[in-house]
């Protein structure tokens, strides 16, 4: 994960004009990988409490746009987003408490998957998303989402 001193750099080098808004935004994301966009907001009033939320969708979606970000959106699931770009990792998804990890390529180069039939398409990308139940939640017999963010607390 980048240092602090390193977002502007970034920006910088994705030809985005560096604003406070933007540096927050992508900080909050490198500190908080998958999380959704409430959570990021909240992270981000944390260090500019004056920041609106159109500021804070705008950053995401220029950011993303730039390849300074990825979003997720695993069925279900309201969007995430994340610093690890241009490796084409895939994701494991609880069912029950909606916690996210990264799983990398499980076999061969990008796209990691061939395709059965790839209908004339030049394919460079396979999204796979693994579904299931996280260790806390497979432990406990009716789990829920407040359960899993209370034990984070």
């Amino acid at each position: 994960m980048p240092t602090t001193p390193d977002l502007p750099k970034l920006l910088r080098g994705a030809e985005l004009r560096v604003t406070r808004p933007r540096l927050a935004v992508l900080g909050a994301v490198h500190a908080h990988p998958h999380a959704d966009t409430d959570a990021l907001i909240r992270a981000v009033r944390g260090e500019l409490p004056e920041v609106s939320h159109q500021a804070v969708y705008d950053s995401l979606r220029v950011l993303t746009a730039a390849g300074l970000l990825r979003r997720i959106q695993p069925s279900g699931s309201v969007a995430r987003y994340e610093t690890r770009i241009g490796d084409n990792h895939h994701h494991l998804v609880c069912r029950s408490c909606g916690a996210v990890a990264d799983v990398d390529c499980a076999v061969g180069e990008a796209p990691c998957l061939t395709a059965s039939d790839g209908h004339g398409f030049s394919i460079d990308e396979a999204e796979v998303i693994y579904w299931g139940r996280c260790p806390a939640c497979s432990s406990s017999p009716h789990p829920t989402r407040e359960d899993h963010h209370a034990r984070e607390r």
